[in-house]
């Protein structure tokens, strides 16, 4: 009876079937991690067809209309993605989305380079965010600490951020933006750890739905990031 057991759990015992459950964990946290690094260019991509085709003069000219329709693709593509997300066709809507999103960078990117330091206003603003998520990932991957009671209220802090945002189109209020732009760094800050630590202690075993959900992390910290480095170091001379 003991041998028959014994063939019939491959790994033998209970030591086998934690390595193979941390292979699994690590196997899913390269494929996010690759996969994230892959959805970067249809997003560079996206920001310079917007760029070039002028699309953030036409969202400022229509900024209610433009947030709520950003806001209905986005949440529809989302729930494509999810529903996909044991597919390829999973990662070519994902690949997708991270277009659309590159284009809606345009109007931000737009303002930006017509700074005279824009160029490096950009570059700043992506070189922070990648030390920002470096270091989340690192503390996620060595930490003994469990940050899951961060999404809880950080979902709250997402709702104020865009409730404040959308008031902010009416009152055009630097110093709100400045400080919408803080909080909401913080609150994806966190959230790359939070993500990133769910799929290092598989409460995440899907790589397309993990990298969907960091990829929107990083988006955040850095629109946020370029936001405060135009209000406070962009130069029109």
């Amino acid at each position: 009876m003991s041998n028959e057991l014994r063939d019939a759990n491959p790994y033998g015992n209970g030591a086998g079937a934690v390595e193979a459950g941390l292979l699994q964990r690590n196997r899913v946290l390269r494929n996010t991690y690759a996969l994230l690094a892959v959805s970067l260019i249809p997003t560079v991509v996206g920001a310079f067809v917007g760029v070039q085709m002028n699309l953030g003069a036409l969202m400022a000219g229509s900024p209610i209309i433009s947030m709520l329709l950003f806001m209905a693709v986005a949440m529809g593509m989302m729930m494509l993605i999810e529903r996909n997300k044991n597919s390829g066709a999973g990662v070519a809507l994902l690949l997708g989305f991270t277009f659309v999103m590159g284009l809606m960078l345009s109007q931000i990117l737009g303002s930006i380079l017509g700074m005279s330091n824009g160029v490096s206003l950009i570059m700043y603003a992506f070189g922070g965010t990648a030390v920002i998520f470096g270091s989340m990932a690192t503390i996620a991957s060595v930490s003994k600490r469990d940050f899951s009671g961060i999404g809880k209220w950080a979902m709250v802090g997402m709702l104020v951020i865009i409730v404040a945002m959308i008031a902010n189109i009416f009152l055009q209020l630097p110093a709100l933006m400045l400080t919408i732009s803080v909080i909401a760094i913080g609150i994806f800050s966190a959230m790359m750890l939070y993500d990133v630590q769910r799929v290092i202690n598989g409460g995440e075993t899907n790589y397309i739905s993990a990298t969907l959900a960091i990829y929107l992390d990083i988006y955040n910290v850095f629109v946020h990031l370029l936001s405060i480095l135009g209000i406070l170091g962009g130069s029109r001379d």
